[in-house]
């Protein structure tokens, strides 16, 4: 039974969205990128909102870390570099396509008993080996294998049926629906199915920030520790090498992050903190800007970040411009009469 004491469901609507990068060239702007942005504090407190962060939104694959602790509350055993690839949108890399068969060769199953949809790799450097060498889309190749071969461990485990895992009515599905509303904070609004095949729920961009925090914090030996801790430790497990969220989790010490399609990134600290972006277009290209400054609008040191600033525009081959975050993700100047305290 799902708890009363959850917040309605967010709204289904026409996103609000507002200005939150300027794509510069020769110091005119020349394009704008809009979203959402949400900053909240340690204690939960919205310390900065732009947009529309109340809306109903698909987060995609930014969801996985809490689709993943659902799955360890349910007795999935799996820990560390393995349980970061249950949360993976991985690049194609051997180490992903090994780690996927080894999950798939504990639970007793072959690729053959993946429901996801065949692709070939997402890394273009990896993708393009992949195609010279002949290979076709395969079902372990495709980004999220991972994540179906954990739930699949899980439904064996547990004695759930295998063939009808991705159905919303699956105890699994269910399962997962039940942690993603107590994490959020709110009900679902909606299910669709994601590109891979597995459900995809509706919440707000402030529910999603919610639930990174909730994960961000956990206590020792909890299953949130668990999922925390693989993440951190093995980002590269749930992306892959020189992957941009695995860069940043590596640059800002106990950060917890996770990207997914349409321009959607969910980053949380240790102590709480928390920010949640959604890019309006879904340009892939203002994503970890904007996430950035965000992060610097919620404390976290601008030192930490650099690097992160996005690509340069470039004219004759040479940087003219780039993607600036608007003033209000600024981080907050501190007054020249402020003095340092003991």
């Amino acid at each position: 039974m799902r708890s009363s004491l959850l917040a309605d469901a967010p709204a289904i609507r026409e996103p609000q969205h507002a200005p939150v990068a300027h794509v510069t060239r020769g110091g005119v702007i020349e394009g704008v990128h809009y979203g959402s942005v949400v900053v909240l504090g340690g204690n939960g407190d919205v310390r900065l909102s732009i947009g529309d962060i109340e809306a109903a939104c698909y987060p995609r694959s930014a969801l996985k870390p809490v689709q993943a602790l659902a799955m360890v509350r349910a007795g999935l055993p799996l820990d560390g570099a393995l349980l970061s690839l249950s949360m993976g949108s991985h690049s194609g890399e051997e180490h992903h396509l090994a780690g996927t068969r080894l999950i798939l060769e504990l639970a007793g199953l072959t690729e053959d008993d993946l429901r996801n949809v065949p692709d070939v790799p997402y890394a273009p450097a990896v993708r393009d080996a992949w195609v010279r060498e002949g290979r076709g889309p395969s079902r372990l190749a495709q980004n999220c294998s991972g994540k179906h071969a954990a739930m699949l461990y899980l439904c064996k485990l547990a004695g759930w049926p295998l063939e009808s895992y991705l159905d919303p009515g699956h105890p699994l599905q269910r399962a997962i629906a039940e942690v993603i509303e107590e994490v959020t904070g709110q009900h679902i609004a909606n299910v669709t199915v994601d590109g891979c095949g597995a459900p995809l729920f509706a919440v707000s961009l402030h529910g999603l920030a919610r639930a990174a925090a909730r994960i961000a914090t956990a206590g020792p030996d909890t299953a949130g520790r668990r999922v925390a801790n693989a993440l951190r430790i093995h980002p590269e497990m749930a992306s892959g090498t020189g992957r941009d969220t695995a860069q940043l989790m590596r640059a800002v010490p106990g950060l917890l992050a996770k990207d997914g399609f349409e321009g959607v990134q969910v980053a949380a600290l240790p102590d709480g903190r928390a920010v949640a972006v959604k890019i309006a277009d879904g340009a892939d290209r203002a994503r970890i800007p904007v996430t950035a400054a965000a992060l610097a609008r919620a404390g976290v040191e601008p030192r930490l970040l650099a690097g992160f600033e996005g690509e340069p525009m470039t004219g004759g081959g040479r940087p003219v411009g780039g993607i600036r975050p608007v003033a209000a993700l600024n981080p907050p100047s501190v007054p020249a009469t402020a003095t340092a305290t003991a």
